[in-house]
């Protein structure tokens, strides 16, 4: 009897530090850091496929969007923040809340569909936002840009998603070098970071977007593969985000893979480990 006893008392406690290990991981990612796989492209060349980093939840404060979501399609598991806390859905304030700055690379929940996206802050509250020829306009004002050589890959199948990359010089076949023009584009608030340019794009040129009180506008560095909020807000665009779907800031790549999985360390990219998000 004492033995079975002592078995019992055993599981018990493993169950109890599988629990705690279960709550302290989730307070951890609430509250202070949630990582996050890049799947696409549209922020090459600042992110590629197969970074993972982690999302500073501390530098914008707390909303409804900042509790975790869990998607494993799997197992048929779709829970999203608002889930776990869709009473705080629809407040603009922020709990310890302070503003996003222009130029900041940005994790927020689609305003859709709930998923997580990374693109750049581009436009602010009140911003005249324009699109011409492929460059950026705020206020009326053309941002400055500078030409930055090329940006080289190779033409192969990227990430768990197997997607291929689009070139400025395709089409070419399978292991040729995809090119893509780059440039140095510096924000008004003297922010500098690449974009890339495929070619000539339905979104080179757009109308003016002024964006409304509490929200934000966002474009990808990828600039012509970038689903972004020059796309209305619908199922495939982003549009506008607001305040409070707004996740935290990507301040670091942790780790870095070219390959479908992360366990493939042959794929992985060393000189990416712990580089910083500009």
């Amino acid at each position: 009897m004492a033995e079975k006893t002592g078995a019992m008392g055993g599981v018990i406690e493993t169950v109890k530090t599988v629990v705690y290990a279960l709550l302290i991981a989730g307070a951890f990612r609430t509250i202070l850091f949630q990582p996050f796989w890049i799947p696409s492209g549209s922020m090459k060349d600042t992110l590629l496929i197969g970074d993972f980093l982690f999302v500073n939840k501390m530098a914008y404060g707390y909303s409804y969007a900042s509790c975790p979501s869990i998607l494993i399609p799997a197992l048929n598991v779709d829970i999203g923040a608002d889930d776990f806390c869709g009473v705080f859905k629809g407040k603009t304030e922020r709990l310890f809340g302070s503003e996003p700055e222009r130029g900041d690379v940005v994790v927020f929940r689609h305003p859709v569909t709930g998923r997580d996206f990374i693109k750049r802050l581009i436009g602010l509250p009140g911003d005249r936002i324009q699109m011409k020829d492929g460059l950026l306009y705020l206020n009326d004002e053309a941002v400055k840009i500078e030409d930055n050589g090329i940006f080289t890959e190779v033409y192969a199948p990227q990430g768990p998603e197997q997607s291929m990359p689009a070139c400025a010089n395709g089409p070419v076949g399978p292991g040729a070098d995809c090119i893509k023009e780059r440039s140095s584009e510096t924000l008004p608030n003297g922010v500098t970071h690449d974009i890339l340019n495929i070619g000539n794009r339905s979104l080179d040129n757009t109308g003016v977007y002024t964006v409304p009180a509490d929200n934000f506008f966002f474009m990808g560095d990828n600039r012509d593969n970038s689903t972004d909020s020059r796309v209305p807000q619908t199922l495939n665009g982003v549009g506008f985000v607001p305040r409070e779907d707004i996740v935290g800031r990507a301040d670091r790549v942790i780790f870095s893979s070219a390959g479908r999985s992360m366990l493939a360390f042959w794929t992985w990219r060393s000189d990416r480990f712990f580089k910083g998000i500009e």
